[in-house]
């Protein structure tokens, strides 16, 4: 497969050398010069010269326009209609795009001394030719016009280039960092979920402790006081062996102890941010009941920041909706937004909080704003798995 800017050079060389050889047999683009050559092999050579290079312009800019405007040169010496330079001008927008704004001046000012060579070097070869330059003021005119907007344009989209790449190494710069923010969250979330666990698994292994000693002394006295002990040890290890196969292992971090593993925690909850200004409409369907510890603490964080979220960006009221069921515990927290609403509080990343300790309970959460109102759901599966 061909480069599509290889193919596009490729057709500029084409066209560059159908239109010389045009201009050439027609004994130029006005009135014919009775004295200009009429094109021959040798004519034919100077523009297959001046205009095939450009196929690999992108290459060597300026070897490519130096050897196009050495065979323009040519032909003007000899006298052969040339009314306009095409593989020069052609080869000098790469040259400006390349060189324009090198900072390397042992490539920049080598650029701009051939480029502006041309002209006088196109005169001088038509002065030597034994020709004239009496009425040859306007042409040379134009070239030099041409010239000067062939370069500017060829500048420009140097500029705009830059910018381009400027623009798409800034959006790369922010995806990694918006990534690396979000991996950072993430970690921080199940640090805080390894503490809970580290805290939930210590008592548990309390109360195993407590229990198997019971067993022990009332082995012996009490038969069915021994295996109801016995039965709690295997009912609290159950439960703990669930809990450390639903969380992520992560490094324990000092900080606020965990919230109660109750359905009342979540009333205690709604009754702070009432206080604190929220006016919140809570419904409850299902029967509560008490939660895995896992479960029971990511519901109360989930809340937590919903709510948190709804007081500092909505509009002061909120929506709060807990189901229970026999699988699992829904949560649906709605609240109004305003059309207009703040930017957003740097380095928040509550969002990508709730939704890892979802994930890490097998749990879903989906969060976003739609119609004037910011919607968090989310669903936990609460039962503990059997063995």
């Amino acid at each position: 497969m061909i480069p599509r800017t290889a193919r596009s050079d490729l057709g500029t060389a084409a066209l560059v050398l159908g239109l010389s050889l045009g201009v050439l047999a027609a004994g130029g683009l006005g009135t014919p010069d009775p004295d200009a050559r009429d094109l021959d092999w040798a004519g034919g050579l100077l523009a297959a010269a001046a205009a095939l290079p450009l196929a690999a312009r992108r290459l060597a800019p300026l070897s490519v326009y130096a050897i196009s405007a050495a065979a323009t040169i040519t032909l003007v010496g000899l006298n052969y209609p040339v009314d306009f330079p095409f593989g020069p001008v052609a080869a000098l927008y790469v040259v400006a795009v390349t060189y324009g704004a090198d900072l390397r001046p042992a490539w920049r000012r080598p650029a701009v001394l051939v480029a502006a060579a041309f002209l006088p070097l196109a005169m001088a070869a038509h002065t030597a030719g034994g020709h004239s330059l009496d009425g040859l003021a306007p042409g040379l005119l134009f070239w030099a016009l041409t010239y000067v907007a062939v370069w500017i344009a060829g500048d420009r989209a140097r500029l705009r280039h830059e910018r381009i790449s400027e623009l798409e190494q800034q959006a790369a710069r922010s995806q990694r960092d918006a990534e690396q923010e979000r991996r950072l969250a993430a970690a921080e979330e199940r640090t805080r979920i390894a503490r809970e666990l580290h805290d939930s698994a210590g008592h548990a292994i309390n109360v195993i402790l407590v229990q198997a000693g019971a067993a022990r002394l009332l082995h012996q006295r009490d038969e069915d006081g021994s295996l109801r002990a016995i039965a709690t040890v295997e009912g609290v290890a159950r439960s703990t062996i669930t809990e450390i196969d639903q969380l992520v292992r992560a490094l324990r971090e000092e900080g606020d102890s965990p919230p109660p593993a109750d359905p009342a925690a979540l009333d205690e909850l709604l009754r702070q941010h009432r206080t604190s200004g929220l006016a919140i409409t809570a419904r409850t369907h299902g029967t509560p009941r008490a939660l895995p510890p896992s479960v029971a603490w990511a519901t109360y964080r989930i809340l937590q920041e919903a709510l948190t979220n709804a007081a500092r960006h909505g509009t002061g009221t909120a929506d709060v909706m807990v189901r229970f069921d026999e699988a699992a515990v829904e949560l649906d927290v709605t609240n109004p937004i305003p059309s207009v609403r703040p930017q957003s509080r740097a380095g928040g990343h509550g969002i990508v909080g709730m939704r890892e300790r979802a994930m890490l309970l097998g749990g879903t959460l989906d969060a976003q704003a739609e119609h004037g109102t910011f919607r968090v759901h989310t669903r936990l599966h609460s039962r503990e798995s059997s063995t």
